[in-house]
């Protein structure tokens, strides 16, 4: 039954950044397809791991600081001795930080290259060697709509630009690795309700534009992300690589 491509049963599946918003909510859909989900953040998040055993999950967190440089390897390497195998990435750990490009220092721009654009590389090679031994994997990476286009009012011209090099990797790798039964793909999420855009939805000069640029009149609920993210990691998704979804309310269509 086409149902049944869906399912993950027997799988493990790493979420970076799944201790909150669109990460929890992934690791929440592929936990309740049945894989096994190790949920990474600096931080534990004790109402997300209560979350996720109400909805039946089998879990483990593991700590990592994805800023620091051996931090992907090392989180891959506790994966594979927890779980014994790696057959799902989600690279969805990311930080936003606004302001005037001409007021903007090299360390913020670092700091925001170094999470969203080094840290995404760093896990997706760590995660090929035991693909490749398992004789293939899914990778899924969280980019933005602000890869895509400009969105405005705010500043962003780091983070957008983090976001456009996500999505080329995406596509990069997707085609190095095919024929390795190593499917690459990406999410370009709109404006999404969750902790890290809650400043600017509470903006009552962001939000406004925010609202009115986007055809359905609405931000998205991380949930709404997860389904397309569940499609992507499963085999209902056998013959898709190299692809940005956008799931963004209609935003990018204006």
């Amino acid at each position: 039954m086409i149902f049944d491509r869906f399912r993950l049963n027997g799988q493990v599946a790493l979420v970076t950044g799944g201790t909150r918003g669109i990460g929890l909510a992934i690791a929440e859909a592929l936990g309740e397809a049945g894989a096994k989900v190790v949920i990474a953040g600096r931080t534990r998040n004790e109402a997300a791991e209560e979350r996720l055993s109400k909805a039946g999950v089998d879990f483990e967190f593991i700590a990592a600081d994805l800023a620091k440089e051996r931090a992907a390897d090392e989180l891959v390497a506790e994966t594979l001795s927890r779980a014994g195998r790696l057959d799902i990435l989600v690279n969805n750990a990311g930080i936003a930080i606004h302001g005037d490009s001409g007021e903007f220092s090299d360390a913020i721009w670092r700091e925001i290259m170094t999470v969203n654009v080094d840290a995404v590389f760093r896990a997706c090679r760590a995660a090929l060697a035991p693909m490749r031994r398992q004789g293939g994997g899914v990778i899924l990476n969280i980019g933005s709509m602000s890869g895509i286009v400009s969105n405005i009012p705010q500043n962003q011209v780091a983070y957008n630009t983090s976001k456009a090099a996500v999505h080329m990797m995406t596509k990069s790798l997707a085609s190095e690795v095919a024929a390795e039964n190593i499917r690459v793909n990406a999410i370009a999420p709109g404006y999404i309700e969750t902790d890290l855009s809650r400043g600017g939805i509470d903006n009552p000069d962001w939000f406004p534009t925010w609202r009115s640029m986007t055809p359905m009149g609405r931000v998205g609920q991380p949930e709404e992300v997860a389904g397309a993210a569940l499609f992507l990691c499963s085999a209902a998704a056998s013959y898709v690589t190299g692809e940005v979804l956008v799931i963004d309310g209609g935003y990018t269509t204006r």
